[in-house]
């Protein structure tokens, strides 16, 4: 029986069809590693450039003669507390906005007007955010500038992505859920609480991943807002942990790359390198933390 004369032979439909998936699926996988290529050879330069300098040294020395010399002791652990106190502002104020538009906003056009707004702050450059750090925190409420300036500043240049992130996540519960809890005699909060909450945490955990991203990175608005270039720190002790208060100038990698690449002369590769290698390091690690804690969320999930 010849294969025209089989009836179970997929029709000429079908094969067009399955030819249409495999050139969809090798195209999208020719256009991924298309955009890995150079990510990879930035990651691959970076490392090459940056090996002479790392150590155990680099990292947990302090920086000397205004960073030419030295390690990033100041600069990392103030990125740390940067992004730490950003998150603790940003955090509950964004999935609580999230849950009042998905759970509890009407919907109607001033409830679309909101999401528009929020849409849109994600979208302003970073200058302007830290410009408006300076005009609301520093010259309206006669804040210093510091740690905690900065951080509010992060914090309203990230919400944006909390709020979206927490809205999305909580749609993507399937209202039958809230149905069945609600006929048992929940009420409302303790739906969101105990069934809609623990079945979206993996998406709002993305939009935290994110933020986290974001504002170690971050330069302009912490460049205006107290990020200095060099701050004295303990040799030991409980401050050399924990060396800025919350309205104190303080260090921060991405700050202390920008201004030893161009304001200070003759400074070596294997320095700037340095510290790029040890903020990318920063990033991915958390971000890779943050997934794996995410990936597993989401094989718990109930549907």
């Amino acid at each position: 029986m010849n294969a025209s004369s089989n009836p179970f032979s997929p029709a000429a439909y079908e094969l067009k069809k399955q030819r249409g998936m495999k050139i969809a699926h090798w195209t999208t996988g020719a256009i991924a590693v298309a955009l890995l290529l150079p990510v990879a050879w930035l990651l691959w330069m970076i490392t090459v450039r940056a090996w002479p300098a790392l150590s155990w040294d680099y990292i947990t020395t302090d920086v000397r003669s205004m960073g030419a010399e030295g390690g990033i002791w100041g600069p990392l652990i103030g990125t740390f507390y940067l992004t730490l106190m950003c998150l603790i502002i940003v955090a509950p104020i964004g999935v609580l906005a999230g849950i009042y538009i998905n759970e509890y906003a009407p919907d109607n056009a001033l409830t679309r007007s909101i999401m528009v707004a929020v849409t849109s702050l994600a979208g302003v450059p970073s200058i302007v955010h830290a410009l408006f750090g300076l005009g609301a925190f520093v010259a309206t409420m006669h804040m210093k500038t510091g740690m905690l300036t900065a951080a509010m500043t992060l914090s309203v240049m990230t919400l944006p992505v909390i709020i979206t992130s927490t809205k999305e996540a909580l749609s993507a519960v399937p209202k039958n859920f809230r149905e069945a809890c609600w006929n048992l005699g929940a009420s409302k909060w303790q739906t969101i609480r105990t069934i809609v909450l623990p079945n979206s945490f993996g998406g709002i955990l993305t939009g935290v991943i994110l933020v986290i991203a974001r504002a170690a990175g971050e330069t302009a608005p912490i460049m205006f807002l107290g990020a200095v270039l060099w701050v004295p720190i303990a040799k030991s002790g409980a401050e050399r942990l924990a060396p800025y208060g919350i309205n104190d100038q303080f260090m921060a990698l991405s700050n202390h790359l920008n201004l030893i690449c161009k304001d200070i002369p003759g400074m070596s590769d294997q320095m700037m390198f340095g510290s790029a290698f040890i903020l990318l390091v920063l990033i991915l690690s958390i971000n890779g933390a943050a997934s794996v804690v995410r990936s597993r969320l989401r094989r718990r999930k109930r549907w």
